[in-house]
Parts: C-alpha cells; structure tokens; sequence
C-alpha cells in the first residue's frame, strides 16, 4: 500500500513513516518544515534504508496536492500536519484555525478530487477536554476546552458530516479512522530521530530532557494544586512507537477488502495515569541525574488529569501499549543527548 503522509517531518509523523515501512508499506512524504527539519526524513531513510519521495508544501496548497495524487499513486492519506501547542493556541487562535481546519479541508477536497477514499486522521485526546471521570472511553462527550482541542474536534465533525452526506446519497465514499491518542513521548531507539521543539518546549518531557542536557536551567511545572494524588497534573504517556504503530493498524484494518465505510474511531494509550513529579522522578532513574523544578501557575487550557480507556484498540485493532515508562524515558534521553540542539540547522 502507498500511503501519503502528511506533516512526515514531524515528531509524530516522522515515526509514523519508520512503522509503515517497517510493516512493508511505501510512503509518501509531505511537509512544509514551519515546525519540523528536513533532516529528520533523512534520518527516517538512513533508519529504515529505505528511499521515498518528498514533497516540501502545505496541505493549505491544493494545487501541489492535485499534482502530488496525479503523480502518485496513492491509496491512503495519514495526516499529521497541524499546529498542536495547547498554550500558543489560545494566544492564537485563528492561526489554529486556519492551518489545523482549512488545511484539512482543502487536503480532504483533494483526495475526494482524486477517488482516494482512506483517510487516518491524527486527532488529540483534548477533544474530550475536562473529563467527569476516567478512564475516558471513546463515547464520552465531546468538549475541548482550548482552540487546538477544539480545532481538532471541528475536523472530526466535519469527517462525521462527511459520512452523514454518503448515507443520505446511498454512494458511500469515505473509509475515516479517527485516532484520539493521549500524550506521546519517547524517540526512536536509534536515537535518531525524536522530538525537537521549538523554542522553550510546550510538552513535559523534552523539557524534562533539555534540562538534563544543560539547555535549560530547571523544569516549570504548571500547578501544584490539582485534585490529584501530589497535586501536579495526570497524563497518560505512550511511546511514540507504539503510537505510530497504532496508526499502522488502522490503516491495515480500514483497507481490509471487508472494511465498513463511514467513520471509526479508537483512543490510543496505555491506560495508566502519571503524574507530573512522577514522570521527574521516572526520568532522574533512568539518566542517573537530578532535575530541578519549580512550580508556577497553571496554564490557560489544562486539565487536572487524563488518561484512556484503549480496550476498543485491542478489541478491535489488534493493538496495545507496549514499552514501559522506563522505555519511554531511556529513549527520550538517548535522543536528547545525542542530539543535544535537536536537528542541526541544515545552512551551518
């Protein structure tokens, strides 16, 4: 199967890529680099071995995406090209927008254009937003709580009104798999590739990591007084691998010759909730290091905890959460301290 894959140069699409050749699949990678390098799809061929074409643009860009499904003979579309910062979402909203829905609109427009049908979409645990109770199971109701959430529910209304147009025409179209994953972490073990944010991290553990490498001077931990066990946040950490892998079995199993058409979804965790000072002391083990921290304001938009019920994923896909915390954090600090500036800049 050739599967384009959008936003591939990024910290979860690049792993995306490694998993779906690792599982014999041919890809195709698209990427306009405003928050990823290039160099990270060299890495994903010097891993695999294996050499794929790339398109530089955004999914924004319907006439390269016309020309790109002319070109190319593709079967199915994984798409992870979006902004996701929690907090520079709610400092900017309509940028959000923007990129997140009309660039899945304008991709979505393209692939109906081109009779290609199957389509993986990389949606986010925050559509749930402050949930009553956990685990959150993929009935609960839906209600994000800051624009990256909200935008990633607007996509997945518009993937449901897309499967109420087939049902009213009685000519189904759309094969949708809606992944609602949690909170990736990890790298791969090559230690390779990994994540490389921008500026001062937005997620919990390449800022742990970062300190660890002397990049940053201590952690922020954003609350102290949520209603859970120490008062930080709750989150359910999964390894990147696994998360690509979950999305290798969905594409596998919304192409079976049997496949239903319409929409499917499936969260993606591992089912267990850790907290902040928990996952600090996770990684102080590991890396045989101390990481100092201090404790600030809670940020716009976060929730007091989260973490998934994933059953339906193992019910149905075949596929469950494997590698432990420790995994999570050895291959996080190999990444990090190999690459201590993240990917080089390409022009020194």
């Amino acid at each position: 199967m050739n599967v384009l894959v959008t936003g591939a140069a990024g910290y979860i699409g690049c792993h995306a890529c490694i998993a779906l050749i690792d599982a014999g699949h041919g890809i195709v990678a698209l990427d306009n680099y405003s928050n990823s390098s290039p160099l990270s799809l060299q890495r994903v061929m010097q891993i695999t071995g294996c050499d794929f074409p790339i398109v530089e643009a955004s999914v924004n860009d319907r006439d390269v995406l016309d020309e790109l499904f002319s070109n190319h003979a593709i079967d199915a579309v994984m798409h992870f090209a979006g902004f996701k910062a929690v907090g520079e979402s709610c400092l900017e909203p309509l940028t959000y927008y923007r990129n997140n829905v009309t660039g899945s609109v304008t991709l979505l427009e393209a692939m109906k254009a081109a009779g290609i049908k199957d389509f993986i979409f990389s949606s986010s645990a925050t559509v749930y937003g402050d949930p009553a109770s956990t685990p959150i199971t993929e009935n609960f109701p839906l209600q994000a709580t800051n624009p990256y959430g909200r935008s990633k529910l607007m996509i997945e209304e518009i993937l449901q009104d897309l499967e109420s147009a087939d049902n009213i025409a009685e000519n189904p179209f759309w094969r949708v798999a809606i992944l609602r994953y949690f909170n990736p972490v990890g790298a791969h073990s090559s230690g390779l590739v990994g994540e490389d944010p921008k500026g001062i991290p937005n997620n919990l553990l390449p800022y742990i990591t970062q300190v660890a490498v002397g990049k940053l001077a201590k952690l922020s931990v954003f609350g102290g007084d949520y209603p859970t066990p120490d008062g930080t946040g709750v989150r359910d950490y999964l390894h990147v691998m696994d998360l690509a892998e979950g999305h290798v079995r969905a594409l596998e199993a919304l192409t079976r010759p049997d496949a239903p058409y319409g929409c499917q979804t499936w969260n993606l965790g591992t089912g267990n909730g850790v907290s902040v000072l928990e996952m600090i002391r996770a990684f102080e083990s590991v890396a045989q290091c101390r990481i100092p921290y201090e404790i600030v304001a809670r940020r716009p938009g976060d929730v007091a905890e989260c973490w998934s019920d994933a059953s339906k994923a193992e019910r149905e896909l075949g596929w469950k959460a494997r590698r432990s915390l420790n995994e999570m954090m050895a291959d996080s600090w190999r990444w990090q301290r190999n690459n201590p500036d993240g990917y080089p800049d390409l022009e020194s």
